[in-house]
């Protein structure tokens, strides 16, 4: 499977800023809450900046005064700041938890309701770890930067100026030399801002590709185990992983780089105010009190100072975070296209008129998979459609529920071409049943409901299951309630065939797609699945993939797919007679069973 990913040329063009702002969607709904607490934290922040001043004020004064009351007052002083500084950040963080919760929540839905809506095309491209990193680690990020370095890049930013301004108002000596390390922290930021998110990225990406191989490895445990492959799997796995551990630490060198530039920068401008500073209070032109508030406010800017490195890193992470959402999001959805075809209620049945097909990602030059399709089952009717394998048979049979859009022609029902028909109200008049059943995490009614309309229960359970020869699932523990566990694996191929068969068949669909339903089936079983079947056929109008004879002999007629392009059409005994291909097949397929 291909996982698709940005192109770094064209993340070059976009921003950190630009990307973070398609954020904005989802916060606006929130933003009253989110600029309250980060005015709130600004407060907090700054109320910090006022312990200095208490410090300078008890040292000029109770401290030299040798005025025990007014020490105790400024030791107040202090608790109370200290005590309303922890009050604020905590009425902060219960500001934004709530809402940023409530964000994630709403872009993890909206990823979730694309998906569903993103064609089948997208779906075969992209690799699933992929998908599922973008849906937990990429929104997991998210929300952090929305939580911490949104908020705290703005206070930690408002906090360095408002501090900058009182040590300058304090001694401007003292400040131009605090602010000499201001340029090349800058020049280090703006350097490290593009290093780390390319690397940043490829993390991300390199996330979604271990995730795939576990998801795999998972899902194939079986085949792993069968045929003796756990050692290359764990290769594999190794691989990708000390990749990652590559790249990871390479961000990790990469923040040490910057946060020994930021940490070490500014202590040394601290150190030479210290020296300098002393000395002009040993000369008598700077007083004790001034020097310990000025030092002491250049202290409390060294966490905005030092967290400026962290406080970047996690924004680079969140936008590349940002970028993969969108990746998916921007995608083109399923679209309802107009037909331009009239709708002929005279037409009636499944006809096919001129279709062509070529998959999206085919080279330009390769022949189409089904070239000039013309087919017409008429109402009530059942074709059969029998050719090679590769001959194009799935692929004509996904284009009926539009899995698959159409690159030419059109395909009718009743005479209303489906191209002009919501793809809600098409997929309810027809059901499919594919050769690979999917089953889901759930009970077998679930599974088999599924393909009912809302309110079906019992009665129409227990029809369909009687349909699929499907009595087993009455022994199963606990009967149509047990739980089939994920794919349905804890069951048999046969049993799973049978239950996606039963689903097809348990809302009574006008039209019928059954892509060789009874293939995992024994002979005893598929002969009581094709009696019990005849029964639905004659209620429906059905195309079945088939290859065995007995399949094909459920069917008013057949249609040979030879080379995308229909050979021949006509009754079984018609085609045997009259077509040397089709009784090749059939030959085949007698021969197979035997």
């Amino acid at each position: 499977m291909v996982t698709t990913r940005a192109s770094a040329e064209d993340r070059t063009d976009r921003s950190a800023v630009r990307t973070l702002l398609r954020l904005w969607p989802y916060v606006r709904p929130v933003r009253v809450r989110l600029f309250t607490a980060a005015g709130v934290a600004v407060v907090a922040s700054c109320l910090a900046l006022v312990i200095p001043l208490v410090l300078k004020w008890m040292v000029d004064g109770p401290v030299t005064d040798r005025d025990p009351a007014g020490v105790w007052l400024g030791a107040l002083c202090l608790l109370l700041l200290g005590f309303a500084e922890a009050l604020l950040f905590g009425l902060r963080r219960w500001l934004v938890a709530r809402p940023l919760a409530g964000v994630e929540a709403a872009m993890r839905a909206d990823l979730y309701r694309r998906l569903q809506r993103l064609p089948v095309a997208f779906h075969d491209r992209w690799a699933s770890g992929q998908l599922l990193s973008r849906g937990t680690t990429d929104l997991m990020l998210v929300r952090m930067f929305l939580a911490f370095p949104l908020t705290f890049l703005l206070v930690n930013s408002v906090t360095i100026l408002v501090g900058v301004i009182i040590m300058l108002l304090q001694d401007w000596t003292l400040g131009l030399v605090i602010l000499v390390p201001a340029v090349p922290v800058m020049v280090t930021c703006v350097i490290f801002e593009k290093r780390y998110a390319e690397v940043a990225r490829r993390a991300q990406d390199q996330v979604g590709d271990l995730t795939t191989v576990v998801e795999e490895s998972v899902l194939g445990i079986r085949i792993i185990k069968g045929f003796g492959r756990h050692r290359s799997q764990a290769r594999a796995f190794r691989d990708l992983s000390g990749t990652l551990r590559g790249t990871e630490l390479r961000k990790a060198r990469l923040l040490a780089a910057i946060w020994g530039v930021i940490v070490t920068l500014p202590e040394l401008a601290i150190g030479a105010a210290l020296v300098l500073g002393a000395v002009q209070v040993a000369d008598g032109e700077l007083s004790a009190g001034t020097l310990v508030a000025f030092l002491s406010t250049a202290l409390a800017l060294r966490w905005p100072v030092d967290s400026i490195g962290f406080l970047l890193a996690m924004s680079q992470e969140a936008a590349t975070a940002t970028e993969r959402y969108f990746e998916v999001m921007d995608e083109e959805p399923e679209r309802h296209e107009v037909s331009t075809v009239k709708e002929d209620r005279s037409d009636l049945g499944l006809r096919f008129h001129d279709v062509r097909f070529r998959y999206p990602d085919a080279p330009e030059d390769s022949p189409p998979t089904l070239d000039r399709v013309d087919l017409h089952i008429r109402p009530g009717e059942s074709m059969a459609l029998v050719g090679a394998t590769g001959s194009g048979k799935t692929t004509l049979t996904a284009l009926v529920p539009r899995l698959h859009e159409l690159t030419s022609g059109h395909i009718t029902l009743d005479g209303q071409d489906i191209a002009a028909i919501p793809r809600e109200t098409l997929r309810e008049l027809v059901a499919v049943a594919f050769e690979e059943p999917t089953l889901f995490s759930a009970s077998v009614a679930e599974n088999v409901l599924m393909g009912a309309e809302d309110g079906a229960g019992e009665p129409e359970l227990e029809r369909a299951l009687a349909v699929a020869q499907a009595a087993f699932a009455h022994d199963l523990p606990h009967g149509t309630g047990t739980q089939v566990g994920e794919q349905g694996l804890s069951l048999s191929g046969g049993q799973r065939q049978r239950l996606a068969l039963a689903r097809a068949v348990v809302g009574r669909p006008r039209f019928l797609v059954l892509d060789d339903p009874l293939s995992a089936l024994d002979v005893h079983t598929e002969a009581a699945v094709e009696a019990a079947l005849r029964d639905v056929l004659a209620e429906t109008t059905a195309l079945i993939v088939a290859h065995r004879p007995s399949t094909v002999l459920l069917a008013d007629r057949v249609a040979l797919l030879s080379g995308g392009r229909i050979a021949a059409v006509g009754t079984h005994q018609e085609l045997l007679r009259s077509n040397a291909e089709y009784a090749h097949l059939m030959a085949g397929t007698e021969e197979a069973d035997r």
